[in-house]
């Protein structure tokens, strides 16, 4: 099972990466609109995962606290 640390870490690189994907997306929506859905696509499945991990993290932190 991963440290509260890893998974916080875990939680920042999902954000980079979905801030850096809807950006590119936002960039190729006029010149490349399949790209752009699928890179919307990518960032949103990886918000949801996202969701779920701040929610375990913030479940594990009450469960110490």
């Amino acid at each position: 099972m991963p440290t509260l640390a890893q998974m916080n870490g875990s939680l920042h690189i999902h954000q980079f990466y979905i801030s850096k994907l809807r950006a590119r997306q936002e960039q190729l929506f006029d010149s490349d609109p399949e790209l752009a859905t699928l890179l919307d696509n990518v960032a949103e499945v990886l918000r949801e995962h996202a969701v779920d991990l701040a929610e375990e993290i913030s479940e594990r932190e009450s469960d110490e606290g």
